[in-house]
C-alpha cells in the first residue's frame, strides 16, 4: 500500500492523456487552449526546469568557522579509559566488583570487575592535557585539541550506534550527517562529489552503505565511497575504445531528455538530482583519479602521514587524500579506520592490548600528521576534525583481558574550524563508566558540529512523512564552549 506522503506515480494529467487512446487529453488540451492557460502551463514548466542545480553552494544562517568536515571514524569503539580519559581510581580498584552504578549494561556475558588500564598517561603541551601512550604523535598536537570526555549515546550494539552517530537516528534509513551537510550547503566543487567516505581495507563497518545514505532525501547528497589507490571509484573509467568526445554528446543528449521529462513532470527531485549526478559523473572520470594521486606530493610530506611504513601506509594515505579533498573543495569526508570483526576493528572484547596497540599504531601518526600538514597549509582553521566511534569501552573486564561496549560515556575530539584546543569538556565518574559532568549527546556533538559549519540545526529541515525532519530530531544543541 502506498504511502500517503509518496507522490502518485501517474498524476492526473498523465491519466487523462492515456486514457481512452488519448482523446480525453485532446479534450482537456483543447480547453486550456481556450481559456488561455496553454501557454502559461507551458511557461511555468520551463520556469521550474531552470531551477538550480540542487548541488550548487548555499549560503549558510551564519558565518561559518569551518568550511569543511573530515570526521575520523574509529568504528569499533576506541576505550577512553586507555586513550584520553585517565582514571587512578581503576588501578586502585583493580580486580574488585564495581558497585554503587545501579544496574551495569553490558552486551556480552556478565559483568567483570574492574581493570586498570595497561598504559601510562602523561600531561602534554602547554595545557597539560592527560593522554595515553599509545598516541605520542597525536598527543603532541594536544593544544589543538578539544576533548569531549562525556559524550553518551543510546545503543550498546554496533549497528544501531553507529546509525546514531552517522544519522541522528538507530535505525537504517535516515539522511547521514555529511547528506544533511550537503543538503544545506551544497558543494564548492562541480568535478567532485560534496561527500566522500574511505573505508578501512579490512572491510566497511557494520550496516554498510546505509551510513552515509541520503535516507528519504534526493540521492545526490548520499555519500560517495572512494577506495585509495589510483582508481578512487569502481569503473569510473570509461573503456579505452570509447571516444571522449563522442561519450560527451550522448551525456548531453541524455541531459536533453531529462530536462524535458522535468519540464513535463515539474518537481520531481529525484530528477534533479539524476541530472546533477549526471554531469558530476563524467567530471569526475577527469578530476577524480587526480584528486587521490598522491604521487606528486614531497617525500617528506608522505613521510609526514607515514606513507611507506607498512603499519600505518593505508591510513596515512586516506589522511593525506583527505587533506588533497579539502584543498578541493570537498565539503565532507569521512575516514574509517577498523573494519570487519572484532580484532579487525576496535572492538576489544578479547585482547584490549593486541587490539589498541594495533589500530593506535595505524592511525597515529597520520592522525597527527594530517593536522600539521593543514595548519602548515593554512587550511586547519576553516576545516573542522572530529575524532571519535560509535560508543566507548567498560571500565570493567570481559574475559579477564577485554573491554565490553560502553554508551554511557565515552570520549570525542575535535580540532581545526574554530575550535579551542587545549581544553576539556564533561567527564565521566571516577571509573569512566557514565557522563557525570557536561553530558554531550550525539545530538549535540551533531548540533556543534553544523554549527562550525554556520548551520542552524533547528533550521536545516527537510520535509518529509508529513513533517518538517531534522537531523535532531530528537533534541540537541551546540555545545559552544568548544569554540574560541
Amino acid at each position: 500500500m502506498k504511502k500517503m506522503d509518496q507522490p502518485p506515480e501517474v498524476s492526473r494529467r498523465e491519466l487523462l492523456f492515456r486514457a481512452g487512446a488519448g482523446f480525453a487529453g485532446l479534450a482537456v488540451t483543447d480547453l486550456l487552449d481556450a481559456s488561455g492557460l496553454l501557454s502559461h502551463q507551458y511557461a511555468l514548466a520551463r520556469q521550474k526546469d531552470d531551477r538550480p542545480n540542487p548541488l550548487a553552494a548555499k549560503a549558510p544562517h551564519f558565518t561559518a568557522r569551518a568550511k569543511s568536515v573530515i570526521f575520523l571514524f574509529m568504528y569499533g569503539g576506541p576505550s577512553h579509559v586507555d586513550l584520553f580519559d585517565p582514571k587512578p581510581e581503576l588501578a586502585r580498584h583493580h580486580g574488585k566488583p564495581m558497585t554503587g552504578k545501579g544496574n551495569i549494561e553490558v552486551f556480552f556475558g556478565n559483568p567483570g570487575n574492574l581493570m586498570a588500564s595497561p598504559y601510562k598517561f602523561q600531561r602534554w603541551g602547554q595545557s597539560g592535557i592527560e593522554a595515553s601512550e599509545l598516541f605520542p604523535q597525536l598527543s603532541g598536537q594536544i593544544d589543538d585539541l578539544c576533548m569531549l570526555r562525556s559524550v553518551y549515546s543510546t545503543s550498546n550494539n554496533h549497528s544501531p550506534a553507529i546509525f546514531m552517530m552517522n544519522s541522528g537516528n538507530m535505525r537504517p534509513g535516515n539522511p547521514s550527517l555529511g547528506s544533511w551537510t550537503t543538503y544545506g550547503l551544497g558543494s564548492f566543487n562541480e568535478n567532485l562529489p560534496s561527500y566522500i567516505v574511505m573505508y578501512d581495507w579490512r572491510g566497511g563497518p557494520i550496516g554498510g552503505a546505509p551510513n552515509w545514505s541520503s535516507g528519504f532525501m534526493p540521492a545526490g547528497y548520499q555519500g560517495t565511497a572512494f577506495r585509495s589507490g589510483n582508481t578512487p571509484i569502481v569503473d569510473l573509467n570509461p573503456p579505452k575504445w570509447v571516444d571522449p568526445h563522442l561519450q560527451r554528446s550522448e551525456i548531453d543528449f541524455v541531459q536533453k531528455l531529462n530536462h524535458e521529462h522535468l519540464a513535463a513532470h515539474p518537481g520531481n527531485s529525484d530528477l534533479d538530482a539524476r541530472i546533477a549526478s549526471y554531469e558530476l559523473a563524467f567530471q569526475m572520470q577527469t578530476h577524480a583519479p587526480e584528486a587521490v594521486d598522491i604521487s606528486k606530493e614531497s617525500v617528506a610530506t608522505r613521510q609526514l602521514y607515514g606513507i611507506g611504513d607498512k603499519t600505518t601506509d593505508h591510513f596515512g594515505r586516506q589522511c593525506l587524500v583527505a587533506r588533497r579533498l579539502v584543498e578541493r573543495g570537498v565539503r565532507f569526508i569521512q575516514l574509517y579506520s577498523g573494519g570487519g570483526h572484532q580484532q579487525e576493528s576496535w572492538d576489544a572484547h578479547y585482547g584490549l592490548d593486541e587490539n589498541h596497540r594495533l589500530h593506535c599504531a595505524e592511525t597515529d601518526k597520520p592522525m597527527a600528521g594530517l593536522i600539521r600538514d593543514l595548519k602548515s597549509r593554512g587550511l586547519l582553521d576553516s576545516t573542522l576534525i572530529v575524532w571519535g566511534g560509535e560508543f566507548g569501552r567498560m571500565p570493567i573486564s570481559q574475559s579477564a583481558i577485554g573491554r565490553d561496549h560502553n554508551p554511557h560515556g565515552f570520549t570525542m575530539w575535535m580540532a581545526g574550524g574554530g575550535v579551542k584546543g587545549g581544553q576539556v569538556i564533561g567527564a565521566t565518574d571516577e571509573f569512566g563508566y557514565k557522563a557525570v559532568e557536561e553530558p554531550v549527546s550525539v545530538h549535540d556533538v551533531h548540533a556543534t558540529i553544523l554549527h562550525a559549519l554556520g548551520l542552524d540545526h533547528r533550521k536545516l529541515t527537510y520535509y518529509y512523512g508529513g513533517r518538517d525532519q531534522r537531523l535532531t530530531n530528537f533534541g540537541g544543541d551546540p555545545i559552544l564552549k568548544v569554540f574560541s
